[in-house]
């Protein structure tokens, strides 16, 4: 009895596998198309027989894949919104969190070879202001580099530094510091 309802388990699983992959298996003229959409075969029900019973499954018709997709796209424009980049204190090395972000906007750029966007490069008050106008530099340029190797034109990015000059947070807080130690992305 337990071998019977662990062949039906398994038996049920596969076929769910098979049922949720399922699309069109037939290897002739393929590649002749492209279409945007994949083909959905509409399925109601799916019989299968065991040893001792039978077992009918209900499969509900669902496009995962536009989900999929549009799911996709939410997250994408998500991180299209966000346009700051923070670093940590005295350095210019791009954060791993930032990552997702930064390629989102390569992507973007990718796309439209003719948008420009400039970096802004910022530190907090911390050190002379010669030395957060470089280390501002250092920052906007490490991004653009990110970018650039990504496949992002040179020619789309322009890179500034402020420095100290224009804070987010007034403040003397490391809370109020690391707001300031930041790139800005901004389109043109």
């Amino acid at each position: 009895m337990a071998k019977s309802k662990l062949l039906t388990a398994a038996v049920m699983s596969s076929a769910l596998v098979l049922v949720a992959c399922g699309g069109n298996t037939d290897d002739t003229d393929q590649g002749s198309t492209t279409t945007t959409e994949p083909a959905v075969e509409e399925v109601d029900t799916l019989e299968l027989e065991t040893d001792d019973e039978s077992i009918e499954l209900v499969v509900e018709d669902v496009e995962p894949v536009a989900v999929i997709e549009d799911a996709a796209e939410d997250v994408y424009n998500e991180l299209l919104d966000l346009t700051l980049v923070y670093f940590d204190f005295d350095k210019s090395v791009i954060r791993p969190e930032f990552i997702d972000m930064l390629n989102a906007h390569s992507e973007f750029l990718v796309a439209n070879p003719t948008q420009m966007v400039v970096l802004e490069g910022h530190a907090d008050e911390r050190g002379t202001r010669e030395y957060n106008l470089a280390l501002g530099e250092r920052r906007a340029k490490q991004v653009a580099t990110y970018l650039m190797v990504q496949g992002v034109s040179a020619a789309q990015i322009d890179t500034v530094s402020y420095g100290e000059e224009k804070p987010l947070a007034i403040g003397k807080t490391e809370a109020e510091y690391s707001q300031n130690r930041r790139v800005e992305i901004v389109y043109k």
